[in-house]
């Protein structure tokens, strides 16, 4: 299936905004009517990238159900228990608990995490998806740590329970390295809403392109930034983590706290440079 443009797509695409957007504002948006990629171009899906989580477990052959190379944001442990698929929607819960034999640094707290498979490089990404009412952090984000290329795209970080946070979708795009630059710097920014986030489920998409990286909540585009540095294949994930300095470790009393996620879907752009979902080979030491 493609998307295409025209006089007739474009009406019909702002119909179907609006229709979704009064539909989100009563909590009854059906995951069935995606808003889709945004209609200033054609499109293709990219079956390796999408998934509606009818099942009962993940597709291995799409998605790890944990980190392979990070074990999670100290204190928090990704364990892969808190990790499951039910009801339609994939869930990642974060807990208060000790497991036996953790490796130093963590305790207290388990959660979660989902990587893809394989690596991709442009497209339009969309998930509709509820944050944790935890401090804990719900994210949807890209990255590919490799010896001389280590970049990332946050689509979204949020604080569903933290003080402050809980109706803001923080965005981020970072670039540690590079064949000329060894030094991390960042590019955060904020959407603000007049709800708490994670009360209800919500559309959050992205546009990743060879000329700008567009970041959109519920349809709407809220951030466009030139791409200046993220040509590199990056891998794509969810996942809870632990915000000592950001967010605060969560409170017991909220936990177990859930991040759900009813589908992520996915598309490349007809006729501009991409390339097909690929294998990559995962760095020792790899972190997030």
């Amino acid at each position: 299936m493609r998307v295409r443009t025209g006089l007739v797509g474009l009406g019909f695409w702002f119909c179907l905004a609006c229709c979704l957007s009064a539909a989100e504002s009563k909590g009854t948006a059906n995951k069935d009517r995606p808003f889709g990629p945004p209609p200033h171009a054609t499109w293709e899906p990219l079956p390796d990238f999408t998934d509606e989580f009818d099942g009962d477990k993940l597709d291995p052959a799409k998605w790890h159900d944990h980190n392979p190379k990070w074990k999670g944001r100290q204190p928090g442990f990704f364990a892969r228990q808190n990790v499951t698929v039910s009801d339609g929607k994939l869930h990642i819960t974060m807990r208060a608990e000790d497991l036996p034999n953790l490796p130093d640094g963590y305790h207290t707290f388990t959660c979660g995490a989902v990587k893809s498979t394989r690596t991709v490089l442009y497209g339009y990404f969309e998930t509709r998806c509820k944050p944790m009412t935890s401090r804990g952090s719900s994210a949807f984000w890209f990255y590919n740590n490799q010896p001389d290329r280590w970049t990332e795209i946050d689509v979204f970080e949020i604080g569903g329970g933290a003080p402050k946070h809980k109706r803001i979708v923080h965005m981020n795009v970072h670039v540690f390295r590079t064949p000329t630059e060894k030094k991390h710097w960042a590019k955060p920014s904020q959407h603000q809403v007049p709800f708490d986030l994670a009360d209800s489920y919500h559309v959050y998409g992205l546009e990743w392109d060879k000329d700008r990286i567009t970041f959109y909540f519920d349809g709407t585009a809220v951030r466009t930034l030139e791409n200046t540095h993220w040509h590199q294949p990056l891998h794509l994930n969810f996942d809870s983590e632990t915000m000592p300095k950001w967010f605060g470790l969560p409170e017991k009393k909220n936990l177990p706290s859930v991040f759900s996620i009813e589908y992520i879907r996915a598309w490349k752009r007809v006729g501009r440079q991409a390339v097909e979902p690929q294998s990559a080979p995962l760095t020792k030491g790899e972190q997030g």
